[in-house]
């Protein structure tokens, strides 16, 4: 598929924890790009990788979690090599993070105006005066009304959706190149998610700044990603733009999604779902981890894990029903998975 020049490169990143029941490799070599001004979107159920990934582009694992290899390249340096004070340089400034939860990131003991003069202090070299200045405008800029009051508010006094507001201002008060959205809008109601999410997308275009979106949400993906990867047990099971993975999905995790949403053009007297559960990190399966649960899965794919692979319309899917090793009998995953018999297909 074609794209802009890429922003950020993630080459076989590995992110691990070290427990007293041994190594839970949380990310597995994942590789994925982040085009120019562009927005990735980046699903899966919870437990995927998905948050452990923008963290680990953050270089903030903490123990007993560690980076064990691979390459994170932010305009062709690698942030891997980068010190501890490079990456205090870089996190805020030219990479912002938006974390889940605002209330357990927003510091509960400083002003709200405070928190955002912070960046302009540290990055740009304000005085006080002129960083509280310049919060009073992206309090504005994010739409919390009554701004030069509300910059001495205290996190408490604040509404999650505002909150959450305050959040975005910090996170852009220094015009970053990249914007990591880790779920931006949980625990928030359904008015104030739409509200957020319509904040972020048209910030991101005003400001021309490229995005990752974690979510587990294909909804808002559908309405706010260019492109798409879904992430599976910590590795991407399928990489496309939103259109193609949205019309011609490949791999059957990414089809059972699909089918999993509610629809309000064609009639459904029940959702279906996906069968089984996502395998624990420390007992994950030595062929492909999503073989358990697959309508599809052969004795090749319980033993053997695929490679991800990049086929003729651009999409990118770790599937063998996708190569010339499948042994099975010819698949159409999108067409057939909701009548594939899931033991007639393992002999």
């Amino acid at each position: 598929m074609e794209q802009k020049p890429s922003i950020i490169k993630v080459d076989d990143l590995q992110t691990s924890f070290f427990t007293h029941k041994g190594e839970i490799k949380a990310v597995d070599g994942v590789h994925f790009d982040v085009p120019a001004g562009k927005t990735l979107g980046i699903v899966g159920e919870s437990g995927s990788g998905k948050s452990i990934t923008s963290l680990s582009i953050m270089r903030l694992i903490e123990d007993p979690g560690k980076i064990k290899g691979g390459h994170i390249y932010f305009h062709g340096e690698d942030l891997l090599e980068k010190s501890e004070a490079e990456m205090r340089q870089i996190r805020g400034n030219k990479i912002s993070m938006i974390f889940q939860e605002p209330m357990t990131s927003l510091n509960p003991v400083y002003t709200v105006g405070d928190q955002i003069a912070e960046a302009y202090q540290i990055h740009r070299g304000m005085s006080k005066k002129e960083a509280l200045n310049k919060a009073v405008d992206m309090l504005e800029l994010v739409g919390i009304p009554s701004p030069k009051a509300r910059v001495k508010a205290y996190p408490h006094e604040l509404s999650g959706g505002m909150r959450q507001r305050a959040m975005i201002a910090i996170a852009l008060a220094c015009d970053p190149e990249l914007l990591i959205a880790d779920e931006p809008t949980t625990a928030l109601d359904v008015t104030i998610q739409a509200q957020i999410l319509r904040l972020i997308n048209n910030l991101q275009k005003d400001l021309g700044m490229s995005m990752m979106l974690i979510t587990h949400d294909l909804g808002v993906v559908a309405e706010t990603c260019d492109y798409v990867a879904v992430m599976y047990a910590g590795k991407i099971i399928e990489y496309a733009d939103v259109e193609t993975l949205f019309s011609k999905p490949k791999h059957p995790y990414t089809v059972g999604l699909l089918k999993s949403l509610p629809r309000h053009d064609i009639d459904q007297d029940e959702l279906e779902v996906i069968r089984g559960m996502v395998p624990r990190p420390d007992e994950l399966p030595d062929g492909c981890r999503f073989a358990p649960r697959c309508p599809f899965a052969r004795e090749m794919c319980v033993e053997r894990l695929p490679d991800l692979e990049e086929l003729d319309d651009g999409n990118q899917v770790r599937c063998w029903i996708h190569t010339d090793q499948w042994d099975g009998p010819e698949v159409n995953v999108r067409d057939d998975y909701s009548t594939a018999d899931p033991e007639s297909t393992k002999s």
